[in-house]
């Protein structure tokens, strides 16, 4: 039977889930399928969501396709770790979301009324997870924003969190006086402290970036890719107009470069895609 589902094409996630089982078999299957633990496979599941997002953001949907099976992998592997130590396994953790996504939406699956706004039922979801975490025994505010998120996404999640109990600026124009006072006090560390002092007032001003980002209602994940998108395309036509005269950024002065990156950017701005 085992044969027959993994070539069967047709068997969806069963058949994902008996592949995995089979991989992880410790006498016939893959060596290092077997080795990997939830420690070793976490890298991998965090490049992999990465994967998905750069798909999506190039609008390739082929691609997209591909990253989103290795990602559903991801999910896969770890309920066969978890499963075979006993903690969890695949059918618990579907019913497990399923159940919190029926519970956060009782204008949908229950009584409750659909006649909201976006932003109340975003106050209401809030509201839910509050209860979720209560039960949890999170009792502080900032309880349960995970330690290993990207640290950009993570500051973002702490500041809605401190924001929802009254932690917070009421109007941008402050959140950039701030800006301004962290810069102030990053180019003071620099020419009077040290390596650390500074590091920690970089910290200060990146975290103040971040903020200024969420009143705004910009991701500064998202806004942050798009510049680095954008700076790769610009270096890229760049080093192309270097070429064809026969040179490479190396042997280019910075103003031979910052006159072609303004050519670049001009030609950009004329001509919008």
């Amino acid at each position: 039977m085992g044969d027959d589902l993994i070539h069967d094409q047709n068997a969806g996630i069963d058949r994902l889930l008996e592949i995995m089982r089979r991989l992880r078999d410790p006498d016939t299957g893959c060596p290092w399928d077997v080795e990997q633990t939830f420690q070793t496979i976490a890298p991998y599941t965090i490049e992999e969501a990465y994967e998905v997002a750069d798909a999506i953001e190039r609008q390739d949907w082929a691609e997209l396709e591909g990253e989103l099976g290795d990602l559903l992998l991801q999910s896969v592997y770890h309920t066969a770790i978890g499963e075979e130590a006993g903690h969890f396994s695949f059918q618990s953790v579907v019913t497990n979301i399923s159940n919190k996504m029926v519970d956060r939406h009782p204008h949908v699956f229950g009584d409750a009324s659909r006649d909201k706004s976006a932003e109340q039922q975003t106050r209401d979801w809030e509201a839910i997870k509050a209860a979720e975490r209560a039960g949890k025994a999170q009792k502080g505010a900032l309880d349960g924003v995970a330690m290993n998120l990207p640290a950009l996404l993570r500051a973002v999640k702490l500041q809605k969190r401190a924001a929802r109990v009254g932690f917070d600026w009421p109007e941008t124009a402050q959140v950039i006086d701030k800006i301004t006072e962290e810069a102030a006090e990053l180019v003071e560390a620099r020419d009077t402290m040290g390596h650390d002092e500074m590091v920690d007032e970089m910290g200060d001003l990146l975290f103040v970036v971040a903020n200024l980002a969420r009143h705004l209602g910009v991701e500064p994940e998202e806004a942050l890719r798009r510049t680095n998108a954008k700076f790769t395309r610009r270096f890229n036509a760049v080093e192309q107009m270097l070429a064809k005269n026969g040179k490479r950024p190396e042997d280019s002065t910075l103003e031979e470069m910052d006159a072609l990156w303004d050519a670049v950017k001009a030609q950009e701005k004329a001509n919008p895609k």
